[in-house]
């Protein structure tokens, strides 16, 4: 195992997938059910996301998700990737990681975005429209407040207020210069766009101002990675992902993950098999080898202190081999 691989956490966002043929409801428990096992495999955190009116995803509210993954878990820190903070008022925020910490004391994690729903139905049911992103930075400082007790209100944030639940900015679009103003840790994705990724974690460490959250840059890349034993296994397990994204991009609607082995039996138009290929492409996939060098490249260009897998798929039990042997590969622990 090289150096930059050692030194480097591995966490993992599971974003709850649905799956064609499989009620919601069990993609949470799937949800549950994988940080407890990644949890005896090493990991260092587990975050779950939030979407709304979305059929491909069923972890709606991250902080109930959070909890239950938490009581669910014992040493792996929990949090969210992320919770949207323009869809919240910052002070409910401030109390649902409160309650958390409060009751998972030292394990909780506030990763913080700025997306404001899927579509213009959903945006309007939240109440909200794509103008009140453009605060995101000003939301951030008010919600820090609350755990700081410098609201200018008077009102104090019960049991936030004093405790320290540290925070991560979701570094879309302006997020990399959010995070670097505001001294906060950032997560930035994906592996695919590496020229986009590398810019934004230069101008991130170069622009970066220490603050009680953080003294020193920290950087976090996100993407999906698949490792099986053979590089045509792990391709097939981008397959179903690939293919709900192509669909969401000509469809306008996000599917749940079929059968790899369904998306390989269908015929797709020439816009749609485009972006397929795409999502099968740039990703850190294959064998243990070969996703070995491949980190090992991608930690040496970004000087990235942790990874954040997202790597979704329809088979569960393939997906859980493909992080037991990406954790082979971040201990050093030879195959069972």
């Amino acid at each position: 195992m090289s150096s930059s691989i050692a030194t480097t956490r591995f966490s993992v966002l599971d974003r709850s997938r649905t799956r064609e043929g499989h009620p919601d409801a069990e993609a949470l428990r799937d949800t549950v059910r994988l940080a407890q096992e990644l949890e005896g495999l090493g990991y260092h955190r587990f975050w779950v996301s939030e979407h709304h009116g979305v059929p491909g995803v069923a972890g709606s509210a991250p902080t109930v998700l959070a909890a239950a993954v938490a009581a669910a878990t014992r040493t792996i820190r929990v949090g969210t990737g992320g919770v949207m903070l323009p869809n919240h008022q910052p002070l409910v925020v401030a109390e649902q990681f409160g309650v958390l910490e409060s009751l998972f004391p030292g394990r909780i994690d506030m990763g913080l975005g700025r997306s404001v729903g899927f579509t213009d139905g959903v945006r309007k049911a939240l109440g909200r429209d794509k103008d009140v992103a453009e605060d995101f930075e000003g939301q951030l400082d008010e919600l820090l407040g609350w755990f700081r007790g410098t609201s200018p209100t008077r009102v104090h944030a019960r049991p936030a207020e004093g405790l320290h639940v540290p925070p991560f900015v979701l570094a879309m679009g302006e997020g990399a210069a959010i995070a670097a103003r505001a001294g906060l840790p950032m997560v930035i994705g994906d592996l695919r766009d590496a020229d986009k990724v590398q810019r934004g974690i230069d101008h991130y460490r170069s622009h970066f101002r220490p603050s009680p959250w953080a003294r020193e840059p920290y950087v976090v890349i996100s993407g999906t990675i698949a490792v099986a034993a053979t590089p045509e296994e792990a391709r097939r397990l981008l397959i179903p992902e690939a293919w709900s994204m192509a669909y969401s991009r000509t469809h306008g609607t996000f599917p749940p993950l079929p059968p790899a082995e369904r998306v390989e039996t269908l015929t797709m138009s020439a816009k749609e098999r485009g972006f397929y290929e795409s999502g099968l492409a740039g990703q850190l996939a294959g064998t243990e080898e070969q996703v070995t060098h491949q980190l090992e490249t991608l930690l040496k260009e970004t000087g990235a202190q942790e990874v954040l897998v997202t790597t979704s798929t329809y088979d569960r039990e393939a997906l859980l081999d493909s992080y037991r042997r990406l954790a082979r590969i971040t201990t050093g622990m030879s195959p069972a």
